[in-house]
């Protein structure tokens, strides 16, 4: 005799009444405008998040969404934010994780109120959104968690250690959370670009000064953001041939060092 008796029986799922809803944070500007644009295009229903509350009002204006203000820097940011979107959307079936900041100078001379800017927002807020939100996902038995990595936080950058730290960090709660959400219907994504042109390098206070790779636009970030929630791909490059050296650095990272030592 099998266990299949001893299993407690499912009830179905009742598949949520009108469009999805996204919760898009980071959405004022970037990558997390042209998300919203994106997805306004395929019908979804928004909810956008930012600091800068005119800009924010702007693309909601563009998108139909409901602009949620809101400073992710702060401890109980993302408390609040999830409160918010919840009252304001019913449910969240989306969380796209795309605020973030940047800071560009040698470690040792990093603002102490940057560096803590840097965790709450590019790694503690997307973890706690992340708590706030899943359960809700889990429940359904459907949605989707994405998050904005970075080519940074695959392989380092000079320069750039604790924004690359944060990215790393976010990297490896992606694919610990991959393994729980196995079988759920609950998907975590991963998107992980390199250089896009958008206001992230002013508001860092240092231009992108790299020849190579070449910034992609913050649209092509937001299709890449789209198949994730379309298809199932848990893992895409922006643009794709970056995948060639972050393996080259997980299989030899003495060889790619040496490698981005001559080339940059």
């Amino acid at each position: 005799m099998t266990d299949v008796a001893h299993r407690p029986s499912r009830q179905p799922r009742l598949r949520p009444a009108g469009p999805p809803v996204a919760l898009i944070t980071g959405a004022s500007s970037g990558i997390g405008a042209a998300t919203a644009a994106r997805l306004a295009t395929a019908g979804w229903r928004l909810l956008l998040s930012g600091t800068d509350r005119t800009r924010l009002d702007e693309v909601a204006g563009r998108t139909g969404g409901r602009p949620l203000p809101e400073d992710l820097a702060k401890p109980d940011g993302p408390q609040r934010l999830a409160e918010a979107a919840l009252a304001a959307g019913g449910r969240v079936d989306a969380l796209i994780a795309g605020a973030g900041l940047g800071w560009r100078g040698a470690y040792a001379e990093t603002p102490t109120d940057t560096l803590d800017r840097m965790l709450e927002v590019n790694l503690a807020a997307p973890l706690r959104l992340t708590r706030l939100l899943l359960p809700g996902m889990l429940e359904r038995g459907r949605g989707r968690i994405v998050l904005l990595g970075s080519m940074a936080g695959q392989v380092g950058v000079r320069d750039e250690a604790a924004y690359a730290a944060t990215k790393a960090g976010l990297a490896m709660f992606a694919e610990s959370l991959w393994y729980e959400l196995r079988g759920t219907g609950v998907g975590v994504r991963l998107v992980l670009p390199g250089a896009v042109d958008t206001p992230f390098f002013a508001r860092r206070g240092t231009a992108y000064q790299r020849q190579r790779p070449r910034p992609v636009t913050a649209e092509r970030v937001a299709d890449t953001v789209f198949a994730t929630l379309t298809t199932p791909q848990d893992r895409l490059f922006v643009p794709h041939w970056l995948g060639v050296p972050a393996r080259i650095h997980g299989a030899a990272p003495g060889v790619f060092r040496r490698m981005a030592s001559r080339f940059g």
